[in-house]
């Protein structure tokens, strides 16, 4: 027993640090596979979350800024692979960019698609997250929401910079690191201009696909420069900001993970104390949130015979207790 009670403190902190972790973890992928299940099959379509936040690494947990990698492009393909012809793609994308080529490798993947694709960017796609949202048919931000220049980044520093360095200076003033960083500028930016355009392709008119791609990688902005919805349809792209709540309740499910405590805080009167919004129970308020039965014509209007309002075996028309109740409130009123 003494030797148990001399244990009691290492196996509370194996508790602690493994154990409930562990359970929690499986608790949220729980909840978002349940959630992925119920939007798939409301909307008809395949769901897939592309989401990268700050997250911990190692045992000590040290913050990591996730991004587009070859793990994120092994996944979606193989998601993509596994969606039936025909069916539509919604891609959620929250991401501050990444490599070059898994961005490519998923957006040519989702191009190659036969269905209707659609990206919804609830924050933010910078980057190569605009690489992938160019593949598809419509691109569906938040109200400032933004996407980004796609232009290449080499060494750090912009390509576009880089040979504007090389071209100004004489070559014989110019050390040989910056000049063969000039040529793979040049020849990456004519890359992602041709990526761009192929992405592009009937979406929009040729003309419009390669003014498009050249404005995103030129180096024309700074590669952070928030580019709305306003000015994305001034250069040409199919954008809208009808962003379904669907999409933002999966959201949701994605926090930042180094966050203990929010940085920001807000009070919505709408919402109860624990954070979600009151529900009234169909039997209480008829006309909202009715569940339809048989002969029910609408989700949002009620029942379609207004018997359905009535308890079981009672006649058409007011109650006759209604009816002398009224009668005597309005004798006394006069």
């Amino acid at each position: 027993m003494e030797e148990l009670a001399g244990q009691l403190p290492f196996l509370l902190l194996i508790l602690l640090l493994f154990v409930l972790p562990a359970l929690m973890r499986q608790r949220r992928n729980a909840e978002i596979e349940r959630c992925f299940a119920r939007l798939q099959k409301k909307r008809k379509s395949r769901i897939i979350t592309i989401v990268h936040r700050m997250e911990p690494m190692g045992f000590l947990g040290i913050p990591n800024l996730r991004y587009i990698d070859l793990n994120d492009a092994e996944e979606v393909l193989e998601a993509i692979r596994r969606t039936p012809s025909g069916q539509p793609l919604e891609i959620v994308l929250h991401t501050p960019g990444g490599l070059v080529l898994p961005a490519l490798q998923i957006a040519r993947a989702i191009k190659a698609h036969k269905g209707r694709k659609t990206v919804f960017v609830p924050h933010y796609a910078m980057s190569g997250g605009t690489l992938i949202a160019l593949a598809a048919d419509e691109i569906v931000l938040n109200p400032h929401a933004v996407l980004g220049p796609i232009d290449p980044q080499i060494a750090g520093l912009p390509a576009a910079s880089i040979l504007r360095v090389a071209r100004t200076k004489s070559p014989d003033s110019t050390e040989d690191y910056t000049l063969v960083l000039a040529d793979l500028g040049e020849k990456a930016i004519d890359q992602l201009e041709r990526a761009a355009q192929e992405l592009l392709e009937g979406t929009v008119s040729p003309n419009a696909a390669a003014n498009i791609a050249k404005l995103l990688s030129s180096g024309r902005w700074t590669h952070d420069y928030p580019i709305e919805a306003g000015e994305a349809r001034e250069i040409g792209l199919n954008v809208s900001v009808n962003m379904p709540d669907d999409i933002m309740e999966l959201m949701a499910l994605f926090p930042d993970q180094l966050r203990r405590t929010p940085g920001v805080r807000w009070y919505d009167p709408a919402k109860t104390l624990l954070g979600r919004p009151k529900r009234p129970s169909p039997e209480s308020v008829p006309f909202t949130g009715y569940q339809p039965g048989p002969g029910a014509r609408s989700f949002s209007y009620g029942p379609w015979n207004p018997g359905d309002l009535l308890p079981r075996g009672h006649a058409p028309g007011p109650d006759p207790a209604d009816l002398r109740e009224e009668r005597s409130t309005r004798r006394r009123g006069r």
